[in-house]
């Protein structure tokens, strides 16, 4: 094969690796505007809070340590131990499904008919609040995540498509990050699950008809407030998995709730209320935007792969709004 085409082929591959990432944040935002028609500006926040809630399990960091030395005058960061990455994850998997049960008590069940865009703002205090409390318990500084998920170059792989370059070449081998592809394999289990719980559980099927009306849903028995707790509860599994996984690769930084921006392209292509189309949309935002960088980025001095996605989101919004799994627009004229 020609050096070309294996840059070209690790080029899509590495693609699809980054479009998964942004799958699994894209996943937290269809599951809430499936639930209750409105757009979560708080999942990337949720990602971020779930990452500084693991790490500082793990570590057995004190919560509210800054807060507590400036009160007191001690000097008390660390419990002296450590939990294993296991207790750790199930410890911050209850602490999401608190966090979405006082959410729900203190703000949503107030809000229950009202307009989708008081929901909205709703969402957007949450996420400033859920930012400033993360500094406030957590702390500011960069950590480092590992739960054991292996990462870097596998040599293997280097080392046989290394073969498959013509002789006498300067190709080295193709680079595909483990962590990414341990990302992928946890975002196909994830879309099947959530899938067959939308499909064929009565929950699931509960969730879509409180997404078309709350009081029709309510009216035939649904218990609105339990729906929502259980709803925030998984975008918060979700938003946990995105935050393992981006820390991981990035490190856990106040920076990570900006991977929320990413996953605006995607669900603009796949849908906002499709559990594939949050998938397939991430996919063609990374292969795309990978791809645009290699061949077009030279031309215009480089640097498009943060841009280019948005740009694609605007013109696939001209010719097909509802996304590419998304429920199709009906109106009466």
């Amino acid at each position: 094969m020609s050096p070309a085409f294996l840059y070209f082929l690790e080029t899509v591959l590495n693609g699809l690796m980054t479009g998964v990432m942004y799958s699994l944040v894209a996943l937290g935002f269809v599951l809430i505007f499936k639930a209750s028609g409105i757009f979560n500006f708080a999942q990337g926040v949720m990602a971020l809070f779930a990452a500084l809630t693991l790490v500082g399990l793990q570590t057995g960091q004190v919560p509210f340590s800054h807060l507590i030395n400036a009160i007191f005058g001690t000097d008390f960061h660390q419990f002296g131990w450590t939990l294993p990455a296991f207790v750790a994850v199930i410890g911050t998997l209850v602490v999401m499904i608190v966090f979405a049960y006082l959410f729900e008590k203190l703000v949503l069940k107030h809000l229950i008919n009202q307009e989708p865009i008081i929901l909205f703002m709703a969402t957007i205090g949450l996420a400033y609040f859920l930012e400033g409390f993360g500094d406030l318990m957590w702390g500011a500084d960069i950590k480092a995540l590992d739960i054991g998920i292996p990462s870097g170059g596998s040599f293997w792989l280097e080392d046989v498509t290394r073969e498959w370059a013509a002789e006498g070449s300067d190709y080295f081998g193709m680079y595909i990050d483990k962590l990414d592809v341990v990302a992928a394999l946890v975002a196909v289990v994830l879309v099947l699950l959530l899938m067959l719980f939308s499909q064929y559980t009565a929950t699931g099927r509960a969730l879509r008809a409180v997404a078309d009306d709350h009081q029709a849903a309510m009216s035939v028995g649904i218990s609105l407030r339990n729906i929502w707790v259980i709803v925030w509860s998984i975008a918060g599994f979700v938003a946990l998995v995105a935050g393992i996984m981006w820390g991981a690769k990035s490190g856990v930084q106040f920076s990570l709730s900006l991977i929320a921006l990413k996953a605006l392209p995607v669900l603009i292509l796949g849908g906002f209320t499709s559990i594939p189309g949050a998938i397939v949309g991430g996919l063609i935002i990374g292969v795309g935007e990978k791809l645009a960088e290699l061949y077009v980025g030279p031309f215009v001095g480089g640097a498009i792969e943060n841009w280019f996605a948005y740009v694609v989101a605007l013109v696939f919004l001209l010719f097909r709004p509802q996304g590419l799994f998304g429920e199709k627009i009906i109106e009466r004229v």
